[in-house]
C-alpha cells in the first residue's frame, strides 16, 4: 500500500472553496482610482506608440497558449504536505494578484471608453489577459481540491485608493517585475526539468510576455504624461514605489524559502536577480532607480527579514491579543525605520547613464 503524504488543512469557506489569505501589508492589494481624471488624459504626445501596442493586444499571442495538458491529469498527493501546502499559496497569491488586475483594468475599460477609446481598448485587452491568468491559476488550485470563490473576493476585498499617476507607477513595476519572476523560474526549470514539481511551469515563458507588454503599455502612458515622471516628486514617488515593491517581494519570498527550495531555487538570489533587472528595467521609464548594489541595501533587508520572524513568533503565541499589539509595536517601529533608511540611500540617477541603463 502507497503511503502519501499527510495534506494540509486549509480554512474553507465551504467544501473545496478556500477562505481568502487573510489581508496583510505584504498581500496582494486591489486598486480603485479617479476614473475621470483617468479618462480626460491627453496621450496624444505618444499615440503612435499607444495604438501599436494596441495592435500588439488586438492580435492576442496567447489567446490559443493556456489549455491544459495530459500532464495535468494525474494525482498530486504524492507532494509532502508542506512542499504542497507553500504551493498552494503561491498559487492563490499568484491568482489574487491576476484576478485584482482584471478587476482594476476591466472597470477602467468600462468608465473611460466614451472619450478615451484607444485607452479603454488597451485595458479592457489586458483585463482579458489577466482573467486568463487567473482562471488558470485558480484550476490549478483544484488540482489540490481546492479553489477560490473570485466573485466572493471581489466583493469582500478592501480596494486601495490611487491617483492615476500612482496607479502607473504601481502597476508597471507590477508587470515588470512579473515577467522577470515567471522568467527566472522558466529559465531554472527549463535548465534544471527534474525540479518542475507541477506543468504549470512550462507555461511561464509565454505567460511572461504578457506581462511584459503590460508593462510596455504603462511606460508608453507614463512617456506620455511627462509630468508624471519629470520633476523632483516624481523622484520621491518612484523611488518610494520602487522600495514598496523590492521589500514586499523580498519580505514574502523569504518567508517562503522552502518553496522555491522545492523547484530548486535558493529565495534570495532568486530575488536579488529579479530586483536587479526589475530595477534595471525601471531606468528606461523612471527618472531614478536604486542603489541595489550597495551592501547595505539588502543588509537592511535581512533586518526587516528577522523583525518579520519576531512579529510571525508573537502571532503564533498564546498571548493575549491587546498584549501582542504591545509586543508587535516595537518590531512595526524598527521596520519603518529600515525602510526609512533604504528611503534614504542615494538613487540612481538615470539621465547620468544614457547608453548603459536607457
Amino acid at each position: 500500500m502507497v503511503q502519501t503524504a499527510e495534506k494540509p488543512a486549509f480554512q474553507e469557506l465551504r467544501p473545496g472553496i478556500k477562505a481568502p489569505a487573510k489581508e496583510t501589508i505584504l498581500t496582494p492589494r486591489f486598486y480603485t482610482t479617479d476614473f475621470d481624471e483617468m479618462e480626460k488624459m491627453d496621450l496624444s504626445v505618444n499615440e503612435a506608440e499607444l495604438k501599436a501596442i494596441l495592435e500588439e493586444f488586438r492580435v492576442d499571442y496567447n489567446r490559443h497558449h493556456f489549455v491544459r495538458d495530459a500532464e495535468f491529469e494525474q494525482s498530486w498527493d504524492h507532494l509532502d504536505g508542506e512542499t504542497r501546502r507553500l504551493f498552494v499559496e503561491f498559487l492563490e497569491r499568484s491568482c489574487t494578484a491576476e484576478f485584482s488586475g482584471f478587476l482594476l483594468y476591466k472597470e477602467l475599460g468600462r468608465r473611460i471608453k466614451k472619450k478615451n477609446p484607444v485607452l479603454a481598448e488597451c485595458f479592457n485587452l489586458m483585463s482579458r489577459d489577466e482573467a486568463r491568468h487567473a482562471g488558470f491559476l485558480n484550476k490549478a488550485m483544484s488540482d489540490f481540491n481546492l479553489a477560490l470563490d473570485l466573485g466572493f473576493l471581489t466583493k469582500n476585498h478592501k480596494y486601495t485608493f490611487f491617483k492615476p499617476k500612482f496607479i502607473f507607477y504601481a502597476t508597471y513595476l507590477s508587470e515588470k517585475i512579473g515577467y522577470w519572476r515567471y522568467i527566472t523560474i522558466y529559465r531554472h526549470l527549463e535548465a534544471h526539468p527534474e525540479d518542475r514539481i507541477y506543468p504549470i511551469f512550462r507555461f511561464f515563458e509565454n505567460w511572461c510576455q504578457d506581462e511584459n507588454r503590460h508593462g510596455d503599455f504603462f511606460d508608453a502612458v507614463m512617456r506620455a504624461q511627462p509630468q508624471i515622471l519629470n520633476d523632483l516628486k516624481a523622484r520621491l514617488w518612484c523611488r518610494f514605489f520602487l522600495l514598496s515593491v523590492f521589500v514586499t517581494m523580498y519580505l514574502n519570498d523569504v518567508q517562503r524559502a522552502d518553496f522555491y527550495a522545492s523547484i530548486g531555487l535558493n529565495a534570495r538570489e532568486y530575488d536579488k536577480l529579479v530586483i536587479d533587472k526589475t530595477n534595471e528595467t525601471a531606468g528606461r521609464v523612471f527618472p531614478i532607480i536604486l542603489d541595489v548594489q550597495n551592501p547595505e541595501f539588502y543588509r537592511r533587508l535581512e533586518v526587516c527579514v528577522k523583525t518579520n520572524e519576531k512579529l510571525t513568533a508573537i502571532v503564533k503565541s498564546k498571548t493575549p491579543k491587546f498584549l501582542q499589539s504591545i509586543q508587535k509595536l516595537p518590531h512595526y517601529i524598527s521596520n519603518g525605520w529600515q525602510f526609512l533608511r533604504l528611503y534614504l540611500m542615494k538613487p540612481i540617477n538615470v539621465t547620468h547613464l544614457e547608453g548603459t541603463v536607457r
